[in-house]
C-alpha cells in the first residue's frame, strides 16, 4: 500500500513481479552463471566431520548459568502445600563450598550466588554436585510435610535430627559372645553420658529393675518392659530369659546394660545336655559359665560408670568372692596416646573404677527396721574393705525420705546399699489387714516401708545424680565409647589373666 492508504496499481495482479528471495538467483542461458563462481561457494554449506551443521549467525560465547533462585522466588512458599493460617518457616540451608585452590588466603568464600569469573565454576555447571555435603538445620516445631518437602536428593542434604528413639532393647553382645554392632546408629557425637550396668545372679530381678530405671512404670505390663524379665513358664522350668548383654539407650542419653545371670545353672545344663562344644582353652562346663561371667563382671567394671550388684537375699558370700575376683581380672585403663588432645592431665598411671550399687531387691519388712539396716552396712563395708570399687559415699537411702526420724551420723558405716520392697502385683501386696473386726477390715495393712514405686523413683533419681567421671585418660564421646568398649571385649576375651585364672579352676 502507499502513504495514503490506496492500493498501487499492478501490486496484487497478475502483471506484478515475484520478489527474490534470499538465496535465489536469476536463471540465465545454459551454461552462464550470472553470478559467478564465488558466489557458489559463498552459500555452499559445509559439512563437520561430526555430522552437526554449523549455526546460523556468528559464534557467540555463552552466558554461564548461575545455579541459584532470585532473591525474590526464595521466600515464596511452595504452590503444591496445601495453604494453612499458621506461618509455614522457612529451613536456613548452609552451603559448604570448597574453597578455590589458587585463591589467597584470607579471601572469604564466594556465595553460590555470585559469579566468580567469565566462565561457570566447578560448582555452578550443570550436572555436576558439591564438593562437600550440604546440611539442613530443621527448626523446632516444623511439621513433617515441611521437613520431607524441602529435602533434595541431588545435592545430598542431611538433616541434623536427633537419633531414634528405642522401644526394646537390642544386643551388644549375643548368646555366642560375640561383639553386635547394631547398636552404632544410636550413639552421638557428645560426652554427656552416663553408663549404668547391671550383675546379679539368676532370677534376682535384674531386667525388671534395669526396665524401670530406663523407661517403664511399675504399674505397665511386664511383656512391655524394654529389657524382657522372666515370664512365668521360664520361672517353672528354671530357665534364664537374659543371654549376652543387652544394651538400651535414652533421650536423657543414659545407656544401660543388663546381662545375663552370673554363675548361671540354667546355662551350665544347656550346655550339658545339647553337648554344646566348648573352646579348646576351657575343659569343663562349670569352668566356661564361670569364666564368661567373670569376662562380662570385668568388662562392666572398665566401661561403666555405675554398676549395680543386685541380690534378693542378704548375704550370698559367693558373690562377694566374685566380685573380687572381677575386680582382680579387670583390664588397665589404656594410657593416653602422646598425640591425644583431649587429656584430663593426671598422672598416666592412675586406674579407674566404676561406683557400685548393692540393690537388696525384695526386700522384708524387717530388713527396713533401722537396726537391722546399720548391720547389713557393716556387713557389707567389711566384705569390701579391701577393694578399689567406690562401693560408698555416692548414695544414701537416708537422703530419700525414707527414714525421716534417722540422721546421717546413723550409719556411721554408710555403704552404697538401697532397699526394694516386694512389687504389689508379686503376691506379698495382700497383706494382713488391720485386725479381723469389721470396722478395720477395710483399712490396709501395715508395710512399714514406702510403696514400691516411690522406691523405684528415689532410686532411679539416685542413679541418674551419680557423679560421671571420665572412664579413661581421654574424654569419650558416645561413639567414641563404643569404639573403646568394643577394644575392651577383645581384650577381655584374650586376656593371659582370664586364661591362667581359668586354669587354676580346672
Amino acid at each position: 500500500m502507499s502513504e495514503s492508504g490506496h492500493s498501487q496499481p499492478g501490486m496484487y495482479g497478475p502483471g506484478r513481479r515475484r520478489r527474490r528471495r534470499r538465496g535465489e538467483r536469476d536463471i540465465g542461458p545454459p551454461g552462464q552463471n550470472l553470478s559467478g563462481p564465488s558466489r557458489d561457494r559463498e552459500y555452499q554449506q559445509r559439512e563437520r566431520r561430526d555430522g552437526s551443521e554449523d549455526p546460523p549467525g556468528p559464534l557467540i560465547q555463552k552466558t554461564p548459568i548461575i545455579l541459584a533462585k532470585p532473591p525474590g522466588d526464595r521466600a515464596k512458599p511452595p504452590q503444591n502445600t496445601a495453604t494453612s493460617g499458621t506461618p509455614v518457616l522457612e529451613k536456613p540451608i548452609m552451603l559448604m563450598k570448597a574453597r578455590d585452590e589458587g585463591g589467597k588466603p584470607g579471601t572469604p568464600q564466594e556465595t553460590a550466588a555470585q559469579p566468580s569469573g567469565p566462565g561457570p565454576s566447578k560448582m555452578e555447571k550443570e550436572g555436576q554436585r558439591p564438593t562437600q555435603p550440604v546440611y539442613q538445620i530443621q527448626y523446632r516445631g516444623m511439621g513433617p510435610s515441611a521437613s520431607s518437602s524441602a529435602v533434595d536428593p541431588m545435592v545430598g542434604q542431611a538433616k541434623l535430627l536427633p537419633p531414634e528413639k528405642m522401644k526394646h532393647s537390642i544386643k551388644l553382645v549375643d548368646d555366642q559372645m560375640n561383639w553386635c554392632d547394631s547398636a552404632m546408629e544410636y550413639l552421638r557425637d557428645q560426652t554427656d553420658m552416663l553408663v549404668v550396668g547391671v550383675i546379679g545372679l539368676q532370677g534376682s530381678g535384674k531386667s525388671t529393675i534395669m526396665s524401670l530405671l530406663s523407661a517403664n512404670a511399675p504399674e505397665e505390663d511386664q511383656r512391655s518392659y524394654v529389657f524382657r524379665a522372666q515370664s512365668q513358664e521360664i520361672k517353672e522350668r528354671g530357665g534364664n530369659q537374659s543371654t549376652g548383654i543387652d544394651f538400651f539407650i535414652t533421650q536423657e542419653r543414659v545407656i544401660f546394660l543388663d546381662t545375663q545371670p552370673m554363675l548361671s545353672p540354667s546355662i551350665l545344663d544347656h550346655l550339658i545336655n545339647n553337648d554344646r562344644k566348648l573352646p579348646p582353652e576351657y575343659n569343663l562346663p562349670h569352668t566356661y559359665v564361670e569364666m564368661q561371667s567373670l569376662q562380662i563382671a570385668a568388662f562392666l567394671f572398665t566401661v561403666c560408670h555405675v554398676v549395680i550388684v543386685v541380690q534378693d537375699w542378704f548375704a550370698d558370700l559367693n558373690l562377694y568372692r566374685f566380685l573380687q575376683s572381677a575386680e582382680m581380672l579387670k583390664p588397665s585403663t589404656p594410657s593416653a596416646s602422646h598425640d591425644s588432645s583431649g587429656s584430663s592431665g593426671s598422672d598416666d598411671g592412675a586406674e579407674y573404677y566404676p561406683h557400685l550399687v548393692f540393690l537388696q531387691n525384695k526386700a522384708r519388712r524387717e530388713d527396713f527396721c533401722p537396726r537391722n539396716l546399720k548391720n547389713m552396712h557393716m556387713v557389707v563395708d567389711k566384705l569390701m574393705a579391701h577393694s578399689h570399687l567406690k562401693y560408698k559415699g555416692t548414695l544414701s537411702m537416708l537422703d530419700c525420705n525414707i527414714f525421716p526420724g534417722l540422721g546421717h551420723d546413723f550409719l556411721t558405716t554408710e555403704v552404697n546399699m538401697f532397699l526394694l520392697p516386694v512389687h504389689e502385683g508379686e503376691g506379698e501386696d495382700h497383706l494382713t489387714k488391720a485386725g479381723t473386726y469389721p470396722l478395720f477390715s477395710l483399712l490396709p495393712g501395715y508395710r512399714g516401708h514406702p510403696t514400691f514405686s516411690y522406691m523405684v523413683s528415689k532410686l532411679r533419681s539416685q542413679i541418674l545424680a551419680m557423679p560421671r567421671s571420665q572412664l579413661s585418660h581421654t574424654i569419650l564421646t558416645e561413639k567414641n565409647w563404643f569404639h573403646y568398649a568394643a577394644r575392651i571385649w577383645d581384650g577381655v576375651k584374650k586376656s593371659s589373666a582370664l586364661s591362667e585364672y581359668s586354669r587354676l579352676l580346672c
